[in-house]
Protein backbone atom coordinates (compact mmCIF):
# COMPACT_ATOMS: atom_id res chain seq x y z
CA UNK A 1 0.00 0.00 0.00
CA UNK A 2 2.89 2.35 -0.01
CA UNK A 3 3.17 3.57 -3.57
CA UNK A 4 -0.64 4.52 -3.49
CA UNK A 5 -1.30 8.14 -4.39
CA UNK A 6 -3.30 10.39 -2.09
CA UNK A 7 -4.87 13.44 -2.73
CA UNK A 8 -6.49 15.32 -0.40
CA UNK A 9 -8.62 18.36 -1.28
CA UNK A 10 -8.96 20.82 1.74
CA UNK A 11 -6.64 21.62 4.70
CA UNK A 12 -9.37 21.91 7.63
CA UNK A 13 -9.12 19.06 10.53
CA UNK A 14 -11.11 15.85 8.40
CA UNK A 15 -8.22 16.91 5.36
CA UNK A 16 -5.11 17.66 7.77
CA UNK A 17 -6.16 14.84 10.22
CA UNK A 18 -6.09 12.11 7.42
CA UNK A 19 -3.15 13.35 5.54
CA UNK A 20 -0.96 12.75 9.09
CA UNK A 21 -2.15 9.67 9.56
CA UNK A 22 -1.56 7.65 6.11
CA UNK A 23 2.12 9.68 5.73
CA UNK A 24 2.38 8.13 8.76
CA UNK A 25 1.73 4.85 7.25
CA UNK A 26 3.94 5.61 4.31
CA UNK A 27 1.26 6.71 1.88
CA UNK A 28 2.38 9.43 -0.52
CA UNK A 29 0.01 12.21 0.55
CA UNK A 30 -0.83 15.47 -1.60
CA UNK A 31 -2.89 18.00 0.61
CA UNK A 32 -4.20 20.99 -1.48
CA UNK A 33 -4.57 24.13 0.44
CA UNK A 34 -5.59 27.41 -1.22
CA UNK A 35 -5.08 29.16 2.39
CA UNK A 36 -8.69 30.95 2.53
CA UNK A 37 -10.16 30.43 5.52
CA UNK A 38 -13.21 32.66 6.99
CA UNK A 39 -12.56 34.70 9.98
CA UNK A 40 -14.54 32.84 12.71
CA UNK A 41 -15.11 28.94 12.09
CA UNK A 42 -18.03 26.91 14.31
CA UNK A 43 -16.46 24.29 16.28
CA UNK A 44 -14.68 25.67 18.79
CA UNK A 45 -15.58 24.01 21.75
CA UNK A 46 -13.89 20.03 21.71
CA UNK A 47 -15.22 17.33 23.70
CA UNK A 48 -13.58 14.74 25.81
CA UNK A 49 -13.72 11.30 23.16
CA UNK A 50 -11.31 13.42 21.07
CA UNK A 51 -8.40 13.41 23.79
CA UNK A 52 -7.31 10.28 22.71
CA UNK A 53 -7.19 10.96 18.87
CA UNK A 54 -5.28 14.21 19.22
CA UNK A 55 -2.73 12.07 21.50
CA UNK A 56 -2.55 9.70 18.72
CA UNK A 57 -1.91 12.40 16.37
CA UNK A 58 0.61 13.62 18.78
CA UNK A 59 -0.65 17.27 18.96
CA UNK A 60 -2.51 17.55 22.31
CA UNK A 61 0.21 19.36 23.65
CA UNK A 62 0.60 22.26 20.77
CA UNK A 63 -3.68 22.25 21.34
CA UNK A 64 -3.27 22.57 25.02
CA UNK A 65 -0.92 25.36 24.34
CA UNK A 66 -3.48 27.91 22.28
CA UNK A 67 -6.71 26.72 23.75
CA UNK A 68 -8.46 27.07 27.36
CA UNK A 69 -9.08 24.10 29.42
CA UNK A 70 -12.55 22.91 29.03
CA UNK A 71 -14.15 21.25 32.36
CA UNK A 72 -17.71 20.83 31.60
CA UNK A 73 -21.23 22.29 30.04
CA UNK A 74 -23.76 23.72 31.82
CA UNK A 75 -27.16 23.99 30.13
CA UNK A 76 -29.62 27.09 31.22
CA UNK A 77 -32.72 25.91 30.54
CA UNK A 78 -34.69 28.67 32.34
CA UNK A 79 -34.44 30.92 34.93
CA UNK A 80 -34.30 28.38 37.74
CA UNK A 81 -33.30 25.26 35.69
CA UNK A 82 -29.92 24.25 34.86
CA UNK A 83 -27.99 20.89 34.18
CA UNK A 84 -23.99 21.02 34.57
CA UNK A 85 -21.95 18.24 33.32
CA UNK A 86 -18.55 17.73 35.11
CA UNK A 87 -16.31 15.91 32.64
CA UNK A 88 -14.33 14.85 35.75
CA UNK A 89 -17.06 13.18 37.15
CA UNK A 90 -16.61 9.95 34.24
CA UNK A 91 -12.93 10.54 34.14
CA UNK A 92 -12.58 6.75 34.84
CA UNK A 93 -15.02 5.90 31.40
CA UNK A 94 -13.42 9.02 29.40
CA UNK A 95 -10.82 12.02 29.56
CA UNK A 96 -12.11 14.08 32.08
CA UNK A 97 -11.31 17.64 30.22
CA UNK A 98 -11.47 18.73 27.19
CA UNK A 99 -10.77 21.96 25.15
CA UNK A 100 -11.94 24.92 23.96
CA UNK A 101 -9.86 26.11 20.65
CA UNK A 102 -9.41 29.41 18.51
CA UNK A 103 -10.37 27.56 15.39
CA UNK A 104 -7.86 29.00 13.04
CA UNK A 105 -4.38 28.48 15.71
CA UNK A 106 -6.20 24.71 15.94
CA UNK A 107 -5.48 24.07 12.09
CA UNK A 108 -3.23 25.32 11.92
CA UNK A 109 -1.39 23.10 14.37
CA UNK A 110 -3.42 20.18 12.25
CA UNK A 111 -1.92 21.57 8.94
CA UNK A 112 1.46 21.95 11.00
CA UNK A 113 1.38 18.25 12.06
CA UNK A 114 0.59 16.57 8.53
CA UNK A 115 3.83 18.73 7.48
CA UNK A 116 6.32 17.52 9.12
CA UNK A 117 5.20 14.38 8.56
CA UNK A 118 6.12 14.09 5.09
CA UNK A 119 2.55 15.08 3.26
CA UNK A 120 2.85 17.81 0.04
CA UNK A 121 1.16 20.91 0.52
CA UNK A 122 -0.12 22.36 -2.81
CA UNK A 123 -0.93 26.35 -2.25
CA UNK A 124 -3.81 26.12 -4.65
CA UNK A 125 -7.63 25.43 -5.19
CA UNK A 126 -7.64 22.08 -6.81
CA UNK A 127 -10.13 22.22 -9.66
CA UNK A 128 -11.68 18.66 -9.66
CA UNK A 129 -13.46 17.12 -13.18
CA UNK A 130 -15.69 14.38 -13.31
CA UNK A 131 -15.31 11.52 -15.74
CA UNK A 132 -18.32 9.82 -17.11
CA UNK A 133 -22.03 9.43 -15.80
CA UNK A 134 -23.89 7.81 -13.22
CA UNK A 135 -22.88 5.90 -10.09
CA UNK A 136 -19.89 4.99 -12.19
CA UNK A 137 -18.79 8.01 -12.61
CA UNK A 138 -15.24 8.79 -11.41
CA UNK A 139 -13.32 12.21 -10.49
CA UNK A 140 -9.92 13.94 -11.61
CA UNK A 141 -7.65 16.64 -10.93
CA UNK A 142 -7.71 18.87 -14.37
CA UNK A 143 -4.23 19.48 -16.27
CA UNK A 144 -3.77 22.82 -14.06
CA UNK A 145 -4.28 21.39 -10.86
CA UNK A 146 -2.31 18.41 -11.48
CA UNK A 147 0.64 20.29 -12.75
CA UNK A 148 0.59 22.56 -10.09
CA UNK A 149 2.24 18.79 -8.06
CA UNK A 150 5.01 17.84 -10.40
CA UNK A 151 5.55 15.00 -7.65
CA UNK A 152 2.68 13.12 -9.03
CA UNK A 153 4.59 12.85 -12.98
CA UNK A 154 1.19 13.86 -14.44
CA UNK A 155 -0.74 10.83 -13.28
CA UNK A 156 -3.91 10.84 -11.65
CA UNK A 157 -3.83 9.93 -8.12
CA UNK A 158 -5.47 6.63 -6.79
CA UNK A 159 -8.27 8.38 -4.88
CA UNK A 160 -9.32 11.79 -4.20
CA UNK A 161 -10.80 12.34 -0.89
CA UNK A 162 -13.10 15.56 -0.70
CA UNK A 163 -12.48 17.41 2.76
CA UNK A 164 -13.75 20.73 1.57
CA UNK A 165 -16.02 20.49 4.17
CA UNK A 166 -19.21 23.23 4.24
CA UNK A 167 -18.31 23.63 0.34
CA UNK A 168 -18.59 20.17 -0.17
CA UNK A 169 -16.98 19.99 -4.03
CA UNK A 170 -17.35 16.44 -4.83
CA UNK A 171 -21.03 16.23 -4.37
CA UNK A 172 -21.77 19.57 -5.97
CA UNK A 173 -19.77 18.02 -9.14
CA UNK A 174 -21.70 15.24 -9.25
CA UNK A 175 -25.06 16.49 -8.09
CA UNK A 176 -25.67 13.58 -5.02
CA UNK A 177 -28.67 14.37 -3.13
CA UNK A 178 -28.58 14.79 -0.08
CA UNK A 179 -30.64 13.86 3.39
CA UNK A 180 -31.39 17.42 5.13
CA UNK A 181 -32.75 17.32 8.71
CA UNK A 182 -35.72 18.81 10.16
CA UNK A 183 -34.66 22.38 11.44
CA UNK A 184 -34.00 25.40 9.54
CA UNK A 185 -31.62 27.62 11.23
CA UNK A 186 -28.86 30.37 10.83
CA UNK A 187 -26.67 31.12 13.34
CA UNK A 188 -25.06 34.18 14.17
CA UNK A 189 -21.41 34.41 16.45
CA UNK A 190 -18.80 36.37 16.96
CA UNK A 191 -15.86 37.39 19.62
CA UNK A 192 -15.77 39.83 22.04
CA UNK A 193 -13.26 40.94 24.78
CA UNK A 194 -12.97 42.68 28.28
CA UNK A 195 -16.31 40.72 28.83
CA UNK A 196 -18.07 39.49 31.90
CA UNK A 197 -18.46 35.77 33.16
CA UNK A 198 -20.41 34.26 35.86
CA UNK A 199 -18.00 33.49 38.76
CA UNK A 200 -20.11 30.55 39.76
CA UNK A 201 -18.82 28.86 36.58
CA UNK A 202 -15.54 26.88 36.85
CA UNK A 203 -13.14 28.87 34.28
CA UNK A 204 -13.17 27.92 30.73
CA UNK A 205 -17.07 25.99 31.29
CA UNK A 206 -19.08 25.92 27.96
CA UNK A 207 -22.63 27.86 28.40
CA UNK A 208 -25.78 26.41 26.20
CA UNK A 209 -28.34 28.94 27.05
CA UNK A 210 -32.72 28.18 25.51
CA UNK A 211 -33.75 31.49 24.55
CA UNK A 212 -37.33 32.48 23.99
CA UNK A 213 -36.97 31.45 20.69
CA UNK A 214 -33.75 29.36 20.09
CA UNK A 215 -30.37 28.66 21.82
CA UNK A 216 -27.10 30.40 22.46
CA UNK A 217 -23.44 29.29 23.34
CA UNK A 218 -20.72 30.99 25.15
CA UNK A 219 -17.59 29.26 24.95
CA UNK A 220 -14.58 30.86 27.11
CA UNK A 221 -11.13 30.90 24.44
CA UNK A 222 -7.73 32.78 25.49
CA UNK A 223 -8.99 36.39 26.53
CA UNK A 224 -11.60 36.23 24.34
CA UNK A 225 -15.48 35.01 24.79
CA UNK A 226 -17.14 33.23 21.78
CA UNK A 227 -20.88 34.38 21.77
CA UNK A 228 -23.05 32.94 19.32
CA UNK A 229 -26.83 32.24 19.13
CA UNK A 230 -29.03 29.58 16.75
CA UNK A 231 -32.37 30.73 15.98
CA UNK A 232 -34.90 29.62 13.09
CA UNK A 233 -35.27 32.06 10.66
CA UNK A 234 -38.35 33.70 11.08
CA UNK A 235 -36.51 34.67 14.54
CA UNK A 236 -33.71 35.86 13.26
CA UNK A 237 -35.85 38.10 10.99
CA UNK A 238 -37.62 39.13 14.11
CA UNK A 239 -34.32 40.02 16.16
CA UNK A 240 -33.06 42.25 13.12
CA UNK A 241 -32.31 42.74 9.35
CA UNK A 242 -28.68 41.99 9.43
CA UNK A 243 -26.23 39.38 10.97
CA UNK A 244 -25.26 42.73 13.89
CA UNK A 245 -28.23 43.48 14.81
CA UNK A 246 -29.55 40.11 15.19
CA UNK A 247 -26.73 39.18 17.94
CA UNK A 248 -26.95 42.58 19.30
CA UNK A 249 -30.79 42.11 20.07
CA UNK A 250 -30.26 38.50 20.95
CA UNK A 251 -27.58 39.76 23.71
CA UNK A 252 -29.95 42.91 24.82
CA UNK A 253 -33.16 40.95 25.72
CA UNK A 254 -31.75 37.59 27.43
CA UNK A 255 -30.57 37.97 30.63
CA UNK A 256 -27.87 35.37 30.76
CA UNK A 257 -26.23 37.28 27.74
CA UNK A 258 -26.85 40.33 29.05
CA UNK A 259 -24.97 39.54 32.02
CA UNK A 260 -22.14 37.38 30.46
CA UNK A 261 -20.85 39.65 27.96
CA UNK A 262 -21.86 42.94 29.84
CA UNK A 263 -19.68 45.77 28.54
CA UNK A 264 -17.72 43.58 26.60
CA UNK A 265 -16.59 44.95 23.01
CA UNK A 266 -16.89 43.07 19.85
CA UNK A 267 -13.03 41.98 18.27
CA UNK A 268 -14.44 40.08 14.80
CA UNK A 269 -17.16 40.53 12.18
CA UNK A 270 -20.23 38.58 13.25
CA UNK A 271 -20.09 35.20 11.01
CA UNK A 272 -23.27 33.58 9.92
CA UNK A 273 -23.76 29.65 8.96
CA UNK A 274 -27.03 28.50 7.81
CA UNK A 275 -28.16 25.35 8.35
CA UNK A 276 -26.25 22.23 9.47
CA UNK A 277 -28.14 19.34 9.28
CA UNK A 278 -27.16 17.54 6.04
CA UNK A 279 -25.51 14.07 5.20
CA UNK A 280 -24.95 13.44 1.41
CA UNK A 281 -26.38 10.41 -0.31
CA UNK A 282 -23.41 8.63 -1.09
CA UNK A 283 -19.73 8.92 0.39
CA UNK A 284 -17.94 6.72 -1.56
CA UNK A 285 -17.45 6.55 -6.12
CA UNK A 286 -14.78 5.02 -8.49
CA UNK A 287 -11.76 6.61 -6.96
CA UNK A 288 -13.29 9.23 -4.92
CA UNK A 289 -14.67 9.40 -1.30
CA UNK A 290 -15.80 12.17 0.92
CA UNK A 291 -14.85 12.95 4.84
CA UNK A 292 -15.64 15.13 7.53
CA UNK A 293 -18.29 17.69 6.73
CA UNK A 294 -18.39 17.23 3.35
CA UNK A 295 -19.92 14.22 4.09
CA UNK A 296 -22.01 15.25 6.68
CA UNK A 297 -22.17 17.65 9.71
CA UNK A 298 -25.20 17.97 12.27
CA UNK A 299 -26.52 20.54 14.58
CA UNK A 300 -23.63 22.50 16.58
CA UNK A 301 -25.26 21.53 19.63
CA UNK A 302 -22.98 19.09 22.12
CA UNK A 303 -20.25 20.27 20.04
CA UNK A 304 -19.61 17.04 17.62
CA UNK A 305 -18.17 18.04 14.71
CA UNK A 306 -14.56 18.04 14.70
CA UNK A 307 -14.96 14.64 16.86
CA UNK A 308 -17.06 13.12 13.73
CA UNK A 309 -14.01 14.59 11.39
CA UNK A 310 -11.45 13.45 12.89
CA UNK A 311 -12.95 9.93 13.83
CA UNK A 312 -13.66 9.53 10.41
CA UNK A 313 -10.31 10.52 9.32
CA UNK A 314 -8.85 8.10 11.35
CA UNK A 315 -11.48 5.32 9.82
CA UNK A 316 -10.74 6.10 5.89
CA UNK A 317 -7.09 5.62 7.15
CA UNK A 318 -8.01 2.39 8.00
CA UNK A 319 -9.77 1.51 4.92
CA UNK A 320 -7.40 2.98 2.35
CA UNK A 321 -4.70 1.37 3.86
CA UNK A 322 -6.31 -1.98 4.40
CA UNK A 323 -5.23 -5.17 3.06
CA UNK A 324 -7.78 -6.75 0.47
CA UNK A 325 -10.90 -5.09 -1.06
CA UNK A 326 -10.93 -1.82 -0.95
CA UNK A 327 -14.44 -1.09 -1.96
CA UNK A 328 -15.83 -3.09 0.87
CA UNK A 329 -13.34 -1.45 2.85
CA UNK A 330 -14.95 1.65 1.97
CA UNK A 331 -18.56 0.16 2.09
CA UNK A 332 -17.43 -0.38 5.97
CA UNK A 333 -16.11 3.33 6.49
CA UNK A 334 -19.21 5.24 4.65
CA UNK A 335 -21.75 3.05 7.37
CA UNK A 336 -19.98 3.50 10.36
CA UNK A 337 -19.41 7.25 9.73
CA UNK A 338 -23.25 7.29 8.36
CA UNK A 339 -24.43 5.68 11.71
CA UNK A 340 -22.63 8.38 14.51
CA UNK A 341 -24.13 11.44 12.07
CA UNK A 342 -27.69 9.19 12.78
CA UNK A 343 -26.92 8.94 16.59
CA UNK A 344 -25.55 12.66 17.06
CA UNK A 345 -28.70 14.04 15.55
CA UNK A 346 -30.43 11.22 17.42
CA UNK A 347 -29.09 12.73 20.76
CA UNK A 348 -30.02 16.73 19.57
CA UNK A 349 -33.10 15.68 18.61
CA UNK A 350 -33.88 15.42 22.80
CA UNK A 351 -32.42 18.08 23.52
CA UNK A 352 -34.75 20.07 21.09
CA UNK A 353 -37.85 18.74 21.69
CA UNK A 354 -37.61 18.78 25.47
CA UNK A 355 -36.87 14.89 26.23
CA UNK A 356 -33.77 15.30 27.95
CA UNK A 357 -34.97 17.86 30.39
CA UNK A 358 -38.13 15.96 30.61
CA UNK A 359 -35.91 12.64 31.45
CA UNK A 360 -33.83 14.80 33.93
CA UNK A 361 -37.16 16.56 35.54
CA UNK A 362 -38.74 12.73 36.09
CA UNK A 363 -35.36 11.63 37.74
CA UNK A 364 -35.18 14.33 40.25
CA UNK A 365 -38.73 13.95 40.84
CA UNK A 366 -38.41 10.44 41.22
CA UNK A 367 -35.61 10.18 43.96
CA UNK A 368 -38.29 13.28 46.11
CA UNK A 369 -40.58 10.64 46.00
CA UNK A 370 -38.51 7.51 46.85
CA UNK A 371 -34.62 8.24 47.45
CA UNK A 372 -33.34 4.69 48.42
CA UNK A 373 -30.36 2.57 47.26
CA UNK A 374 -31.87 1.27 44.66
CA UNK A 375 -33.27 4.51 42.71
CA UNK A 376 -29.64 6.20 43.43
CA UNK A 377 -28.23 3.49 41.92
CA UNK A 378 -30.88 3.72 39.22
CA UNK A 379 -30.13 7.36 38.47
CA UNK A 380 -26.25 7.00 38.55
CA UNK A 381 -26.84 4.52 35.75
CA UNK A 382 -28.84 7.02 33.44
CA UNK A 383 -26.46 9.74 34.07
CA UNK A 384 -23.45 8.20 33.38
CA UNK A 385 -24.72 6.65 30.25
CA UNK A 386 -26.64 9.74 29.20
CA UNK A 387 -23.16 12.18 30.20
CA UNK A 388 -21.20 9.91 28.27
CA UNK A 389 -23.31 9.95 24.93
CA UNK A 390 -23.14 13.92 25.11
CA UNK A 391 -19.59 13.83 25.80
CA UNK A 392 -18.91 11.69 22.88
CA UNK A 393 -17.37 8.81 24.54
CA UNK A 394 -20.52 6.40 23.95
CA UNK A 395 -22.64 8.35 21.45
CA UNK A 396 -22.72 5.25 19.15
CA UNK A 397 -22.56 2.68 21.61
CA UNK A 398 -25.74 0.71 21.15
CA UNK A 399 -26.71 0.16 25.28
CA UNK A 400 -26.94 3.96 25.46
CA UNK A 401 -28.74 4.76 22.16
CA UNK A 402 -31.21 1.91 23.48
CA UNK A 403 -31.37 3.36 27.10
CA UNK A 404 -32.48 6.48 25.61
CA UNK A 405 -34.93 5.63 23.70
CA UNK A 406 -36.28 3.41 26.46
CA UNK A 407 -35.89 6.39 28.71
CA UNK A 408 -38.04 8.54 26.28
CA UNK A 409 -41.01 6.08 25.59
CA UNK A 410 -41.64 5.28 29.48
CA UNK A 411 -40.11 6.99 31.64
CA UNK A 412 -41.25 10.65 31.88
CA UNK A 413 -43.58 10.26 34.11
CA UNK A 414 -45.94 12.62 33.34
CA UNK A 415 -43.55 15.85 32.74
CA UNK A 416 -44.42 17.00 28.91
CA UNK A 417 -41.31 18.16 27.35
CA UNK A 418 -43.20 20.63 25.37
CA UNK A 419 -42.52 23.15 27.32
CA UNK A 420 -39.17 22.14 27.47
CA UNK A 421 -38.21 22.41 24.11
CA UNK A 422 -36.53 24.79 21.84
CA UNK A 423 -38.74 26.83 20.01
Amino acid sequence: MSAQRIVIVGAGPAGTALATLLALRGTEVTLFDDGRRPGLVVGESLVPALIPILRRLGVEDAVAAIGMRKPGVSFLWSADERLAFSFARYAELQAGYAYNVPRQPFDDVLLARALSTGARRVEARARLEPVGTGDACSIRLAAESLAHAPWLDGRQPDVIVDATGRRRTVARLLDLPAEVGPRDDVAHFAHFEESGWDETEPDGQVLITRLAAGWSWCIPLPGRLSVGIVVGRPEAERLGSGPEERLGAAIATDPTLRRLVGSGRRVTPVATYNNYQLVASRAHGAGWVLAGDAFGFVDPMLSPGVLLALQGAELLADALTAPGDREQALVEYEGTVRDALGAWMELVAYLYDGRLFALFRAGEDMMRQSDNVVTRALQRHIERHLATMASGTATTDRYSRSLLRFLGRHAMRGVDPVPLAVR
